[in-house]
């Protein structure tokens, strides 16, 4: 081929290239604006969640309280079942196989025998369950039975067995005065606690096990559950306020052992939350876990220091 036939060729492709029309410059489509986070407190919550979720379990309790006791026994009872059977999946992780069959039996009976029969039934049931526990891995004949009778009867005076203790409270004449007064002493410990911790908390009670919970939060608590404490002595139980003194300091004590327990468990068994029933909050038993310490010592003052209680 010769230098003109190339240059021939080479002018024919160019004349082609240049007769093509270049394509349009494409307009990027325009970035969507990332969707905003979910507030979440310090404590690691999904905070509007958490008032949300808070907000209609108080109100569907104090409802029940009010206009049909029988059903805080049947919500009661759901809760312990339920908070057991997060418990018993918490320790099955660790090869700890809960006997589910006799322990949720045990764990219908005991709200309702405690209602209905008071502390004597109470403590038959209890009775009955252990031994009922007992049987049951005698006759399953399963693996490390004596590990799992420990934890089946661990299971049941943790939840179910403490948490009736608000239903003897119940039972009792203006037991449903008293209970709405248990919860509102429990939430006012949380809000008070969680509020104040977290604008105020430097100081961590027990970091090792749970490093959020602050000295100043603490006293929130205190000052706070003080007040319904106060409040609810003179106007709804006819008491002097210093029995609400005491009621209120007794209750934040014990929850806060409650929830101390719980996350020390948790941390044993390396779970952050019970689980994810409740949004916002975590589990039932991340609910229930000052609640159960906190019943017994309400019945228990209450009966020590109201006369004819």
């Amino acid at each position: 081929m010769s230098a003109t036939d190339g240059a021939g060729v080479s002018g024919t492709d160019g004349a082609r290239r240049a007769r093509k029309t270049p394509k349009p410059l494409r307009t990027p489509k325009p970035l969507k604006a990332p969707k905003a986070p979910a507030k979440v407190s310090k404590a690691g919550r999904n905070l509007p969640a958490a008032i949300v979720v808070g907000v209609i379990l108080v109100a569907a309790l104090l409802a029940a309280l009010l206009f049909f006791p029988f059903g805080i026994v049947a919500i009661a009872t759901v809760f312990a079942a339920v908070g057991v059977w997060e418990v018993s999946r918490a320790l099955e992780v660790r090869g700890i196989k809960v006997p589910m069959v006799p322990v949720l039996v045990g764990t219908v009976a005991l709200p309702f025998a405690a209602y209905f029969g008071g502390s004597e039934s109470l403590a038959f049931a209890l009775v009955a369950t252990v031994v009922a526990i007992l049987l049951w891995r005698t006759i399953d004949t399963a693996e490390d039975a004596v590990r799992s009778v420990l934890a089946g009867i661990f299971v049941v005076l943790w939840v179910p067995f403490l948490l009736s203790f608000a239903m003897l409270l119940l039972g009792e004449p203006g037991g449903q005065v008293r209970v709405a007064i248990l919860l509102l002493l429990v939430v006012s410990n949380d809000t008070f606690g969680y509020l104040v911790g977290a604008l105020f908390g430097k100081h961590p009670m027990a970091p090792k096990i749970s490093p959020k919970k602050s000295w100043e939060g603490f006293a929130g608590s205190a000052a706070g559950a003080t007040v319904v404490g106060i409040v609810a002595a003179l106007f709804f139980l006819d008491q002097p306020w210093w029995f609400g003194l005491v009621l209120a300091v007794a209750t934040v004590a014990a929850a806060t052992a409650g929830d101390f327990s719980e996350s020390m468990i948790k941390r044993e068994l390396g779970v952050k939350d019970m689980s994810n029933l409740l949004p916002g909050h975590g589990g039932i038993m991340d609910r229930l876990d000052s609640i159960v310490f906190a019943s017994p010592v309400v019945f228990l003052i209450s009966a020590l220091l109201i006369p004819g209680a």
